[in-house]
C-alpha cells in the first residue's frame, strides 16, 4: 500500500509538472497560456482514458464470487488490494462506465466529441485495451441490437460530411476507409487478403503510412457495411478456455476525411480516424493455449509489452521511444505522443479470477493518461494554375509605346468599346508578373480595381504595369544576354570543329609511326617437346645379327612451319626438328603374340605385370576367360567389361614394345 501511494504521489507530481494550468493558481495558468500562444506551438492534448466494467458473464454476481472492482462515481473506482484484503486501491480517470452502462453512453460520453476534430483537418484515434474476455470487441463492434463505437462513429461522421460538403458550402468532402490487422507481426489488408504482408513507412513530414493498403470510398452507411462486413470475416479469431471467439490479432479501421476548398485559396485538409481493437493479453496457464494458439499469444503479449514500454518512455521523457520495436507501436506512433486526439477505453472484468489482469490494465490506463499529444491541422495550399499567357510585342511595350508602334490605320479606329475593358486591362500586364502563379481571386480584384480607376479618369500609372524606363532597361538587358548566348554557342561550335580536325590529323600522321617498331616482331608458337623411345640393347643386338632385318628405331624427320610477321605479306618457312617412332612389322607381330599368350595362360598376378592393367582389370580378364574361353586376338580385350577402346589403344602402345624385347614392366 505504501508503494502504491508513493506511485500515485509521483504520478500527481509528474502531472503537475506537465499541466501547470490544472495544479497551479489561476494567475500562473494565464501566464502559461500566453507563453504557448507566443511560441505558436500546438496546444497539448492529454490522452483521455475511460474505463468500462463489463457485467458478469452469467448475469448474476453470486455470493461465492463477489466482484473485485466497484465504481465510486462517474470518474473513479476502487479495487481490492491483493496484499491486504481489508484495503482498496483507488483510481481516477476521465470517465468510468459501470456494469449497467450502455453502448450509447460510452459513445456519447467519450467518442462522439472527438469527431468534430476530423472536419478541422486533425487526427483522432480510439483504442480498446484490456485482457482477453473483457469485452473489447463488443465495445468496438457491438451487435445488431446494440451497435458499438465503430458503426455509431461512421454513421455520425458520414452525416457530418454530407452536411458540411453540401452544395453552397465552402468545402467539398470525401471519405475513404481501410481495414487491416496485425497478426504475428504481419500487417495484413482485410479488404484484400491476397496482398500479403505490407510495410509501414514514414514520409518526410513524419506521417505514418502503409503503401499498397486498399482504400474504399464511401458516401453512405450502406457503402460502409458492404465493405466492412466481408472484411470483418477475414479477421483471425480462435477459441480458448476463456473466450470462444478470441481475437488473435490487432484490428485497425482507418477512416480518412479529405476536404477541398471550392473557392480561393483552394486549401486542402486531411483528417484521419483510427478505430483500434487491440487483442487482449493472455495468461497461457489459464487459457490452455498450445501450438499455434501459443505462438499467437506470444506475439500478442510481446506487442502489448512494447506498447507499455512506449508509454513509460513518453512519461519519463526518454530521448528514444521504442516505436519501431513492434508493428503495433509503429502504427500507433501518431496516437501516443503524436498529433492525434486519443481516447483509450480500458475494458476490465469483475470476476476475481481476472484480478491480476484487471490490476495490470488499470495500471496501464493510469500511465497512459499522462501521455501528451500535440494535435495540429493537416492543411496544404494548392493554388489554381492558369494557362500560359502569350503577350505580343505591342502588349509588352505598354500603352504609350503601342500608340507610337501602331500605324495610321490603327490610330483612326480609335479606342475599343467599354465592354472590352477586361481585355485592355489584361493587355497592360507586365511580362514580369507571373499570371500562372497568381491567385485567381487576387487577379480578378486587381483587374476590377484597374478598370474602376480607368473609368474614373485616373491619370496614374496602371496597377499591373511596369514603368517605362525600367521596362526598357530590362528589355535591353535581355537582348544583350541573348546575343552573348548566341556568340558563346558559335564559339563552342568552332572549337569543337577545330578539335575534330586536329584529332583526324593526328590519327593520319602518328598512328603508322607508332606501329612501325612492331613490324619486326614475329609471333611463334611453343615448340613441342622432342620425344624418344629407348629400345632394349638385347633387341637391338638380335636385330643386328639377323641378315634381313632392318632396324628403324628413331628417325629424324624435319617439318616446316609457317611463321607470319606483322609487316610481311608472305609467310616465312622454318624447319623444325621432331622425332617420330617407327617399328618394324616383325617386331610388332612378335609383341602382340606375347600379349595374347599372357592373356590366355597368365594368372591375375601375371596380368598385373602388364602396363595399364591393375588388380581390378586383371580379375575382370580372368573371369571373362573362364566364362568365354581363350582370347583369339588381342583386340578381344575390348569385350571385357570396363575396358574401352581408348584404353585398349594406350594398352597396346605401352606393352607391345616391351614384351617384344622380352622385358616386363611393373604395373602403373
Amino acid at each position: 500500500l505504501l508503494a502504491t501511494s508513493c506511485y500515485h504521489q509521483q504520478g500527481r507530481e509528474r502531472a503537475a509538472r506537465s499541466f501547470p494550468m490544472i495544479f497551479s493558481p489561476p494567475g500562473a495558468g494565464r501566464c502559461r497560456l500566453s507563453k504557448i500562444g507566443a511560441t505558436r506551438r500546438p496546444p497539448p492534448a492529454r490522452v483521455r482514458v475511460a474505463v468500462r466494467l463489463r457485467p458478469f458473464v452469467d448475469g448474476t454476481a453470486g455470493a461465492s464470487d463477489p466482484p473485485c472492482v466497484r465504481g465510486m462515481d462517474s470518474c473513479s473506482l476502487e479495487i481490492a488490494n491483493w496484499r491486504n484484503h481489508q484495503e482498496t486501491l483507488k483510481y481516477q480517470f476521465d470517465a468510468f462506465y459501470g456494469e449497467r452502462s450502455t453502448q450509447q453512453d460510452i459513445y456519447a460520453g467519450s467518442v462522439q466529441p472527438i469527431l468534430r476534430h476530423l472536419l478541422e483537418g486533425q487526427n483522432a484515434s480510439v483504442l480498446a485495451y484490456g485482457p482477453t474476455g473483457a469485452g473489447k470487441t463488443h465495445t468496438m463492434l457491438g451487435s445488431p441490437e446494440q451497435p458499438g463505437v465503430i458503426p455509431r462513429a461512421l454513421m455520425d461522421l458520414l452525416q457530418l460530411t454530407r452536411e458540411e460538403g453540401a452544395e453552397g458550402r465552402p468545402w467539398a468532402l470525401s471519405v475513404t476507409m481501410s481495414y487491416l490487422e496485425i497478426y504475428q507481426e504481419k500487417v495484413l489488408d482485410l479488404l484484400d487478403p491476397a496482398s500479403g504482408d505490407l510495410v509501414i513507412r514514414e514520409d518526410c513530414r513524419g506521417t505514418i503510412l502503409i503503401p499498397g493498403l486498399t482504400q474504399k470510398p464511401i458516401t453512405s452507411f450502406a457503402d460502409f457495411e458492404r465493405h466492412f462486413l466481408p472484411a470483418s470475416r477475414n479477421r483471425t479469431v480462435g477459441a480458448t478456455r476463456l473466450n470462444q471467439r478470441s481475437s488473435r490479432s490487432h484490428a485497425v479501421l482507418l477512416v480518412k476525411v479529405d476536404q477541398r476548398e471550392r473557392l480561393a485559396p483552394f486549401r486542402q485538409r486531411e483528417g484521419k480516424l483510427y478505430l483500434i481493437d487491440l487483442a487482449g493479453s493472455e495468461d497461457n496457464r489459464r487459457t490452455g493455449n498450445k501450438g499455434l494458439r501459443l505462438k499467437e499469444s506470444g506475439a500478442i503479449n510481446t506487442s502489448l509489452f512494447v506498447l507499455g514500454k512506449v508509454v513509460d518512455a513518453l512519461n519519463q521523457g526518454l530521448p528514444r521511444v521504442p516505436y519501431r520495436d513492434s508493428k503495433l507501436t509503429r502504427l500507433l506512433q501518431d496516437s501516443l505522443g503524436g498529433s492525434a486526439h486519443s481516447i483509450l477505453i480500458a475494458n476490465i472484468a469483475p470476476e476475481r479470477r481476472f484480478y491480476l489482469d484487471t490490476v495490470s490494465a488499470l495500471n496501464f490506463a493510469a500511465r497512459s493518461k499522462e501521455v501528451i499529444n500535440r494535435p495540429f491541422t493537416n492543411e496544404s495550399l494548392q493554388p489554381y494554375v492558369l494557362g500560359p499567357v502569350k503577350l505580343s510585342q505591342k502588349e509588352l511595350l505598354g500603352p504609350p509605346e503601342a500608340k507610337r508602334a501602331r500605324g495610321p490605320e490603327e490610330e483612326e479606329i480609335g479606342s475599343p468599346e467599354p465592354m472590352a475593358a477586361p481585355a485592355s486591362a489584361s493587355q497592360k500586364l507586365s511580362p514580369l508578373q507571373k499570371l500562372s502563379s497568381m491567385d485567381p481571386a487576387m487577379l480578378e480584384r486587381l483587374l476590377s480595381l484597374d478598370r474602376l480607376l480607368a473609368s474614373q479618369g485616373s491619370q496614374g500609372a496602371p496597377l499591373l504595369s511596369t514603368p517605362k524606363r525600367e521596362r526598357m532597361v530590362l528589355m535591353k538587358t535581355v537582348e544583350e544576354k541573348d546575343l552573348e548566348i548566341e556568340r558563346l554557342k558559335t564559339k563552342q561550335k568552332e572549337l569543337e570543329a577545330k578539335m575534330l580536325a586536329q584529332k583526324a590529323e593526328e590519327k593520319e600522321n602518328h598512328c603508322p609511326t607508332m606501329l612501325r617498331p612492331l613490324s619486326h616482331r614475329t609471333v611463334t608458337g611453343a615448340k613441342p617437346l622432342k620425344k624418344a623411345v629407348v629400345m632394349p640393347l638385347q633387341l637391338i643386338q638380335e636385330q643386328a645379327a639377323s641378315p634381313n632385318a632392318e632396324i628403324h628405331i628413331l628417325k629424324n624427320k624435319g617439318r616446316k612451319r609457317k611463321l607470319e610477321s606483322l609487316d610481311a605479306l608472305e609467310p616465312e618457312e622454318k624447319a623444325e626438328d621432331c622425332w617420330e617412332l617407327q617399328i618394324s612389322p616383325e617386331l610388332l607381330a612378335h609383341g602382340r603374340q606375347k600379349i595374347l599368350d599372357l592373356l590366355n595362360e597368365g594368372s591375375a598376378r601375371d596380368l598385373r605385370s602388364l602396363q595399364r592393367i591393375g588388380p581390378k582389370k586383371a580379375q575382370l580378364i580372368v573371369g571373362w576367360r573362364e566364362l568365354h574361353g581363350p582370347f583369339s586376338q588381342v583386340e578381344d580385350l575390348e569385350r571385357v567389361e570396363g575396358i574401352t577402346g581408348k584404353q585398349m589403344e594406350s594398352f597396346l602402345k605401352a606393352n607391345i614394345l616391351g614384351l617384344a624385347a622380352g622385358q616386363r614392366c611393373g604395373p602403373s
